[in-house]
């Protein structure tokens, strides 16, 4: 029994089948946590969701950015990118179960003493806060409320958290954090337009897990989102986005259990995006 961590696939299905392959994934044995981004930009989304919903309970999901994307484009309240490639699920047969499947996958899980996000955390929000604020817009998404939700859930601001905040701006800070995250200041206050490396920080803004006072510090994070990051691996941190659509790797991280140690396992991707296309 295997427990391993995946970062941000985006839709690059050869290279997902052969790092199953390649870290010789069983799922009646193993478990695999997706940190997000499964779809968009590369060259074969449906076939994603459909081998990573054939794993049913082996396998663990995160929403991203794109994911959520891919809802809101779905449901007519966001234009398509002239850089998506979601076509292939928008155009299958079983569009509406793959939709429902995604609805219901998670914002943020706890598992192995790892607490999982897509994008990153805000200083003042504890473990237990985090979990309870990904509840919050996993029932809305998963609830009546969808299509609304979608459609006010796009915008930079507010741009800090306040636990006074309520209904859709609530919602929207949480999903910031949780999928767009990089930098913010001290404060709290997030950056969501910089997205190169770590020497990419505006003035006054540091990359959230390295924030002096974040309620978090010392709590395991794994993450995906930030490919111009890469793979980074401190004692609390791991950043899995490796950059698959990008021209990159994809990558597995066996995490640590009695008989071996943590263990890096990558796979090239064939499939190269432009280097000025965003991420």
């Amino acid at each position: 029994m295997a427990f391993y961590l995946i970062g941000d696939v985006q839709g690059c299905d050869s290279a997902l089948g052969r790092l199953l392959a390649k870290i010789d994934f069983s799922p009646s044995r193993d478990t695999v946590y997706l940190l997000g981004d499964l779809v968009n930009r590369g060259p074969d989304s449906a076939a994603v969701l459909r081998r990573t919903m054939a794993l049913q309970g082996s396998a663990h999901c995160l929403l991203g950015n794109h994911d959520l994307s891919l809802l809101a484009v779905a449901h007519g309240l966001r234009a398509p990118h002239r850089n998506d490639t979601m076509d292939s699920i928008l155009a299958a047969p079983e569009r509406e179960a793959m939709l429902d499947w995604l609805r219901h996958q998670k914002m943020a899980i706890r598992a192995h003493g790892w607490l999982m996000v897509h994008g990153g955390v805000l200083p003042q929000w504890d473990v237990e806060q985090v979990l309870q604020l990904a509840a919050e817009v996993e029932a809305v998404l998963r609830g009546p409320a969808l299509v609304e939700f979608l459609a006010h859930m796009y915008g930079n601001q507010p741009d800090r958290w306040d636990d006074a905040l309520q209904g859709n701006d609530r919602l929207r800070v949480i999903v910031n954090a949780l999928t767009r995250l990089r930098f913010c200041t001290p404060e709290g206050t997030m950056d969501l337009r910089a997205s190169g490396g770590i020497g990419a920080a505006p003035p006054g803004y540091l990359p959230w897990f390295d924030l002096p006072a974040r309620r978090t510090a010392g709590v395991p994070i794994a993450f995906g989102h930030w490919s111009t990051l890469g793979f980074l691996q401190r004692p609390d941190l791991l950043s899995m986005d490796t950059g698959c659509v990008w021209g990159g790797c994809l990558s597995a991280l066996r995490l640590a259990d009695a008989t071996s140690g943590q263990q890096l396992v990558q796979v090239k991707c064939e499939q190269a995006r432009a280097p000025g296309e965003s991420a």
